[in-house]
């Protein structure tokens, strides 16, 4: 992941709802939520929902997938991944091995 990337999953998680969507999708795990099901369990209109969804998508930390005539969305854990090698590459002075168990913790077989 390179810095504007980074920037844009930032700037995706830096509204609450979409923080919250994030979270809850991450605790789904590999069966997901369908749209409906995300916006029922935040209490947030559909519509808004989609929007949201929508910059999640596009900032690389959800992925979705057609179901007839509903989308089920899931964490991307590859983009969650990228985001936290991005901020952890140049730790411990120069020594990013160093991290190397941190990062070998926080992956998951998502």
């Amino acid at each position: 992941m390179d810095k504007e990337n980074a920037l844009d999953a930032f700037a995706a998680l830096s509204q609450s709802t979409r923080l919250d969507v994030f979270r809850l999708l991450i605790k789904a795990g590999e069966a997901g939520m369908l749209a409906g099901a995300v916006s029922d369990a935040l209490d947030v209109r559909q519509n808004t929902m989609s929007a949201n969804l929508a910059i999640l998508a596009r900032a690389g930390l959800i992925r979705s997938q057609r179901e007839g005539r509903s989308i089920r969305y899931f964490a991307d854990m590859g983009g969650l991944r990228g985001l936290l090698s991005f901020l952890m590459e140049e730790c411990c002075g120069g020594n990013p091995q160093m991290c190397q168990p941190i990062l070998d913790e926080l992956s998951c077989a998502c």
